[in-house]
């Protein structure tokens, strides 16, 4: 604007020399662009050992490049902007990223808790939740700036004790559920104003809820307990009814086993009416009726299951074990509830996550620096990637997804 007032002002032939002037200046060369692609077959693997990840593309199986400096990532975990751009990826070290998929870049990055383990992003897509273990609670920041706009406190005002977050979910209309593993209870956020959050609090819910999960219709959000052998669940579009118990004692009559790795709720494994869940200290895949949230039976595994993982076709429910059977991988056919495959592709399986139509499936090997890739229907190996003690696998698919 202010040459164009300039111009304006000058006598004509002025202006028009210096416009023939500035016509006869040196065009630079333009840029070489970076080739166009979407982001719908993008994702992330953790490299647990040095704080980094790998872009990778699940089209061709293939890494597309490395982003370093992103702190501790041993307990890594990672949600997607509405458009699969971005990443926001939460560290041990209380650091939160965000990572741009296609120009493989840190766009912001925070250092918001002492320890933080995991966050979810919200409906509209504006709000990144981080839970934290290290100083508790849970904190709301702009996706794009990364501002934060509100701090959800766990300190009990009684004994000082602020709860431990864990299982932090997003449920429709900008809502996130988490339970308190000190405390024992469970908290639901209503983010319609990110700066003024309201919090609705479900109390004595049992003894040290350790994860949790929103179903993907965004109905119910179930946490585990570590403390006691059973599972709760809440029902969000009947909330005024309260937290039920639900596989109230599934390990009777059997001594628990030691705890080396805790199970992780996040797959969601429900088909055919049924709902599939790792249980604690047993070596046994749990199987509960949908309707009325009863157990149906127990599957016998190969050892204590962290991930039991849904494939998208919903056919078959994928497992993985903590130490010393984390080496082995198991498949359980969903008509039959029976075990139909075991395998052991590589030592330390800690994580696998499903190609978006289920054609595949990618094993993240801790201990042998690689990353398996498998075809789902033959279970036969495709292809194998290098990576730095990978842990978790995450794929775009998950931004369009509801309670991850």
């Amino acid at each position: 604007m202010r040459q164009l007032r300039l111009s304006f002002l000058m006598p004509p032939l002025a202006a028009m020399l210096l416009a023939g002037c500035a016509a006869q200046k040196p065009v630079p060369a333009p840029a070489v662009a970076p080739a166009l692609r979407g982001t719908g077959d993008l994702g992330l693997i953790i490299e647990r050992a040095t704080g980094s990840v790998q872009v990778v593309e699940h089209s061709g199986d293939t890494a597309l490049g490395r982003v370093e400096g992103l702190g501790d990532l041993s307990h890594a975990a990672a949600v997607f902007s509405r458009d699969g751009r971005y990443a926001y990826i939460f560290g041990r070290d209380g650091g939160m990223s965000k990572v741009d998929l296609l120009t493989r870049t840190i766009a912001k990055r925070v250092i918001q808790a002492g320890n933080s383990i995991g966050g979810a992003i919200s409906t509209d897509g504006r709000i990144v939740a981080a839970q934290n273990y290290q100083p508790g609670g849970v904190k709301l920041f702009d996706a794009d700036t990364l501002e934060l706009l509100s701090e959800v406190s766990t300190r009990d005002e009684a004994t000082g004790i602020a709860s431990k977050v864990v299982g932090l979910a997003d449920l429709p209309g900008n809502r996130f559920a988490f339970s308190l593993f000190e405390a024992g209870a469970i908290w639901v956020i209503d983010a319609a104003d990110p700066r003024a959050p309201k919090v609705t609090k479900y109390p004595n819910i049992g003894k040290q809820p350790y994860d949790g999960l929103g179903s993907m219709n965004g109905r119910y959000y179930i946490a585990g307990l570590y403390g006691e052998d059973g599972l709760v669940l809440l029902d969000l579009w009947k909330p005024e009814q309260g937290v039920r118990r639900i596989l109230n004692g599934y390990g009777r009559g059997a001594e628990p086993l030691p705890v080396y790795k805790m199970p992780h709720l996040r797959g969601w494994a429900v088909s055919d009416g049924r709902a599939f869940f790792p249980a604690i200290g047993h070596n046994a895949v749990l199987v509960a009726d949908t309707q009325t949230w009863k157990e149906v039976t127990q599957v016998p595994v190969a050892g204590q299951p962290v991930f039991a993982m849904i494939s998208p076709d919903g056919r078959r429910v994928w497992v993985n074990f903590a130490f010393p059977n984390n080496d082995t991988v198991q498949v359980i056919d969903v008509p039959t509830l029976s075990v139909v495959q075991t395998m052991k592709p590589c030592k330390g399986v800690l994580h696998f996550e499903f190609a978006p139509r289920g054609e595949e499936v990618w094993l993240s090997c801790r201990d042998e620096n690689r990353v398996e890739v498998y075809d789902t229907q033959t279970l036969v190996r495709k292809t194998t990637l290098p990576a730095d003690s990978p842990s978790g696998i995450f794929f775009t698919w998950r931004a369009a997804r509801i309670g991850l």
